[in-house]
């Protein structure tokens, strides 16, 4: 990836933290590699690198900065089709698919070569596949020993190792520490029944905005938004528990709170978080191409899916009625067929209902919950390709083929295609043209015209639905 170097370093000297993640930069004086919003004193042109990615950063032989902390920064979110499979292998490898299996293995997934893969990533990130999964371990490691009291090895463990050894020699030659020496400097006062970390976004962010689409949307027993904060189950890999989120004490920083019980999963979790809420948007270059529409709310971002069969199944449970009434569905129907849990929150009591679960139910059982029988065998076979492998409802995947996979389903239409593209599949351009409040927002019901008019905001166009919806709001 080649890099406007006099740009990236005029984004250093002013510390613009709208540029933050999208490249980093080594010192060549101390072999320390930082973010753009470095507090440190900035180095001269003449010992700057810049690198595409953190890890082409420690491939070049630098190791992290300890007051940026190379770590926290967002990423980046392309959506051109040159960098797609680069960046649907990183979200998977962020998932922790190198950890149970190898390049071929995630190659054939993707349905490409382990060639293409290879130069795809290391076009877009600087390094191979593998050396990105390495930097990813390391890099969440070093968050849980400076931010967390888990103990060494189940921090190792945690970040995606499988051998104490391995981790303690790999950091050790990486960044020139101990993993104890690096313990040393934990906070003091952390919880032991929880995990608490910090995740970095790009400014602006409209948090209260955020929280008022998942409050209205919140399925009783699962989620709850209280004050500034959003909290709900979780159940990843076989541990279930709860997380937490909400505005950090510190600026461009939302705190995460994990249930102990899900220590293991810290590095699903953090970039599942990441992703309901956005962090990784690039405000700039989406205000730039909607132009007026987005004037008067720079921090709008796209609320994503914690999990993509669950919010499909909210979009489903929402055809044909209001808002209120879909919650009221989705909270008889997590009642109805999700696990019981404890959690220390009032009114979290349930884990979202799975797709293995519900792809074993007949339709008649859904539909016993108050919905046509038709939309329950909907929801059913939805729950069955999911199950299955024939959909797969998450960031990074296919648009293309998820679209005919759901175009394909009876009880689906343009609609929710759509609406399930741009939540579950965090797609930016996905656009529910058809959707009421977008006519009434821009004055037609002529979908041609629609298309004709949203065509200026591409690749944005799921941006551009969230400020129709909310110019509606506005006006009320």
């Amino acid at each position: 990836m080649l890099l406007d170097e006099n740009g990236c370093y005029e984004a250093l000297k002013a510390r613009d933290s709208r540029f933050d993640g999208t490249f980093f930069v080594g010192v060549k004086t101390t072999g320390i590699y930082c973010r753009c919003i470095c507090p440190a004193n900035t180095p001269r042109y003449q010992n700057c690198t810049f690198h595409p990615s953190a890890a082409a950063a420690e491939a070049a032989g630098f190791r992290p900065c300890l007051r940026c902390r190379p770590e926290l920064a967002p990423g980046k979110a392309p959506v051109d089709a040159v960098e797609r499979l680069a960046a649907i292998a990183a979200r998977r490898i962020e998932d922790g698919a190198l950890d149970e299996g190898n390049v071929k293995d995630l190659a054939r997934e993707l349905g490409v070569s382990d060639r293409q893969l290879r130069r795809a990533v290391a076009a877009r990130f600087g390094v191979s596949p593998v050396e990105l999964a390495q930097t990813h371990r390391l890099l969440t490691a070093k968050r849980l020993l400076t931010e967390t009291t888990l103990p060494i090895g189940e921090v190792a463990f945690s970040s995606g190792f499988s051998s104490l050894r391995r981790f303690n020699s790999l950091f050790q030659q990486r960044y020139r520490m101990s993993p104890r020496d690096l313990r040393r400097k934990m906070p003091s006062g952390a919880s032991h029944d929880a995990v608490c970390l910090e995740l970095s976004y790009r400014p602006p962010l409209d948090w209260q905005g955020l929280l008022g689409f998942m409050s209205a949307r919140c399925t009783r027993g699962v989620e709850v938004v209280e004050g500034p904060r959003y909290a709900r189950t979780a159940s990843v890999r076989g541990s279930s528990g709860w997380i937490a989120v909400q505005p950090s004490h510190l600026p461009n920083r939302l705190r995460l709170e994990v249930s102990a019980s899900l220590s293991r999963a810290i590095p699903i979790l953090l970039s599942r978080v990441r992703r309901v809420f956005d962090l990784d948007a690039e405000p700039c270059g989406i205000l730039e191409a909607l132009g007026s529409l987005a004037e008067g709310r720079p921090g709008l971002r796209v609320p994503g899916a914690f999990d993509g069969f669950e919010t499909a199944v909210r979009a489903i449970l929402g055809q044909q009625v209001s808002v209120a009434g879909a919650t009221t569905l989705a909270a008889r129907f997590a009642e109805a067929f999700g696990e019981p849990i404890e959690t220390p929150f009032a009114g979290l009591e349930r884990l979202a209902p799975t797709a293995c679960a519900v792809a074993g139910l007949a339709p008649e059982q859904v539909a016993a919950i108050g919905m046509p029988l038709a939309r329950a065998r909907t929801i059913v076979g939805l729950a069955r390709a999911v199950d299955e492998g024939q959909l797969l409802l998450r960031p990074g995947s296919d648009p293309e083929k998820a679209a005919a996979v759901l175009r394909a389903m009876p009880g689906i239409g343009e609609w929710t295609t759509q609406y399930v593209l741009m939540r579950c599949l965090a797609w930016p351009d996905a656009f529910p043209h058809g959707d009421l409040g977008v006519r009434h927002a821009l004055g037609t019901d002529d979908p041609k015209a629609i298309l004709a008019i949203a065509e200026a905001w591409r690749p944005w166009r799921a941006y551009a639905a969230m400020h129709l919806w909310r110019s509606l709001e506005e006006r009320r």
